[in-house]
């Protein structure tokens, strides 16, 4: 792959606006964004577009469904100053590059993509007969190339999603990548670098068209990057020139794997709000002590004597998810041994997640307390995300032929 090393530290994610958000959301998303916030420069937006595309038929709860998953975003520790959090539908760029980005996408590339069919076996009671399923990938495709991100923050399940966005940006910069002056412009920008960086730029290209050579293009991509004398435009002629095609008008990103914790929910499945067993970011303290009091333990603890088994137990999931190494050997040993009964083995947990708990809402407050400071972040950040918008959509118009003077 080839990066543009000025904005491969860049990186995209999103999520459907579907209601407030849960404790799997915190361990397996929120949290990976917290820590990335800090390294890369963020680009998080709610995926509103996304969401109607299986929730078409209930707009009414959107509106609701956004600004809690906002706030949602904040209490987790998500910082305004340091990610840009924007609405999708506020930046309209992502429906004309998703609309050109169509016009080279074979349809067979949609089809075969592996949530297609998966989303449409578990929503059976929807009709997914529609291009907007069909086309969500391309859609997904637009929101990351948009940014030109370096990075899509993701699971294992994810990487085909990547994976498509990579061969869409191939296909778009082979077709729009070369215009009618493209080898006149490589070759001023060779000139340009200079006489002692263009000898070694084509001893470079020559080593690895001809011999395949890895090493020699990896030094030439550096060569290229490190160059003052050219601006970024003729580097993308150039690295495009190396590789045998054209400008890479929309960079290819790369997938980042990220940890995701597989938080279990109160029933030991995995927390999910279609199996109603979720403890949300911002739920009722009493209503969560009370959902864990209850939750079901190893059946075969039938009386406070009776020994158990830990990897039996929804209970102990969630203690490898919050219990440090002492507590979850206490844990252990006392159901092994029947020392003593599940009530007792809940109570540190309890108190971990409604410490936990205590925290985020300290942090949704302000937020909650004052809409209007809510609404301003998401502003500011729909204006920080539609410059870069507007910015690449420039460079796209200009290479399809639809800036017309």
């Amino acid at each position: 792959m080839t990066e543009n090393k000025n904005e491969n530290n860049r990186v995209l994610s999103g999520m459907r606006p579907t209601g407030r958000l849960h404790l799997g959301h915190y361990h397996g998303v929120l949290k990976n964004w917290v820590r990335m916030q800090s390294d890369y420069e963020c680009f998080f937006f709610v995926a509103d577009w996304h969401a109607l595309t299986t929730h078409y038929d209930a707009p009414h709860t959107m509106n609701e469904h956004v600004w809690d998953m906002v706030v949602d975003w904040l209490a987790a520790g998500v910082d305004p100053e340091k990610a840009t959090m924007f609405i999708q539908s506020r930046v309209p760029e992502h429906a004309e590059l998703h609309l050109l980005l169509s016009m080279v996408t074979p349809l067979g590339w949609l089809e075969r993509v592996p949530s297609f069919k998966d989303q449409q076996q578990k929503l059976k009671d929807k009709d997914l007969t529609t291009y907007g399923f069909l086309g969500y990938p391309l859609l997904q495709s637009a929101d990351i190339l948009m940014y030109r991100a370096g990075h899509v923050p993701v699971g294992e399940d994810q990487v085909p999603h990547v994976e498509l966005t990579r061969e869409v940006a191939r296909r778009f910069n082979y077709f729009f990548g070369r215009g009618p002056d493209f080898e006149e412009q490589v070759a001023g920008a060779i000139t340009q670098m200079g006489k002692k960086a263009a000898k070694s730029f084509k001893r470079l290209k020559q080593a690895f068209n001809e011999q395949g050579c890895r090493e020699a293009h990896a030094e030439a991509c550096e060569l290229v990057i490190r160059q003052q004398n050219i601006n970024q435009q003729q580097k993308d002629q150039l690295l495009g020139y190396l590789e045998g095609r054209g400008r890479a008008i929309l960079p290819e990103p790369a997938a980042l794997l990220t940890e995701a914790a597989k938080t279990p929910g109160l029933d030991g499945q995995k927390m999910s709000k279609s199996y109603g067993n979720t403890i949300a970011l911002r739920d009722d303290p009493k209503r969560v002590g009370q959902a864990i009091r209850v939750m079901p333990t190893d059946p075969a603890r039938v009386r406070l004597t009776d020994p158990g088994n830990p990897e039996k137990c929804p209970v102990w999931q969630l203690h490898k998810v919050y219990s440090d190494k002492d507590t979850r050997h206490w844990v252990q040993n006392g159901c092994k041994t029947a020392e003593f009964g599940c009530l007792e083995c809940k109570k540190p947990l309890i108190d971990k997640i409604l410490q936990e708990q205590e925290e985020i809402a300290e942090r949704a407050k302000p937020y909650e307390d004052n809409p209007a400071m809510l609404r301003e972040v998401i502003e500011q950040g729909n204006e920080r995300a539609g410059t870069v918008a507007r910015e690449t959509m420039e460079i796209v118009r200009d290479a399809v032929g639809t800036i017309y003077r």
